[in-house]
């Protein structure tokens, strides 16, 4: 396991150890270089023998009690960067963002068919593909240069990441 001080990277390192899939853990440190263009390096090399392999980057987000806000929010860096690395992996590999959630409130545990705790917390994992996201997703921020997907759509793409793995 990569040493990572983001406990939603983590906990999702843990999961992928538990249903047993084969993975590579990124060096997330350093941007990669590819040709004249810098790419920000994604979090795991998923291999699947089922779909396709993954490119994925996880997202961290706090529910804050209640009924889950869904915030999705990327920067846009994030969504060229997949995109990108799956044209420079090629064939067999698409990217996926990863939405972990912690659940903080067991009565948001409604919401969520599948968790999954680690440490003392509980989270739930959600997929979506780079490409579709990339496809609906809106400004968020010009200035800070976020993106992310309006809630209808967001319900419409997301799965749940043993859907996907």
């Amino acid at each position: 396991m990569a040493k990572r001080c983001n406990h939603y990277d983590v906990a999702f390192e843990k999961l992928l150890r538990l249903v047993r899939r084969p993975y590579v853990s990124v060096n997330e440190t350093r941007r990669a270089l590819h040709g004249n263009e810098s790419l920000k390096s994604m979090d795991f090399v998923v291999y699947s023998q089922t779909t396709s392999n993954l490119l994925i980057d996880v997202k961290g987000r706090r529910s804050f009690g209640g009924r889950p806000s869904w915030q999705n929010w990327a920067m846009q860096d994030d969504i060229d960067s997949l995109l990108k690395w799956e044209d420079v992996f090629g064939d067999g590999f698409r990217s996926v963002l990863v939405f972990a959630y912690e659940v903080l409130e067991p009565k948001e545990m409604d919401y969520h068919p599948v968790t999954w705790e680690f440490q003392r917390r509980r989270y739930a994992f959600y997929g979506v593909w780079t490409q579709e996201y990339a496809r609906k997703m809106k400004l968020r921020s010009p200035s800070w240069k976020t993106v992310f997907l309006g809630a209808n759509h967001f319900h419409e793409l997301r799965q749940p990441i043993l859907e996907m793995l």
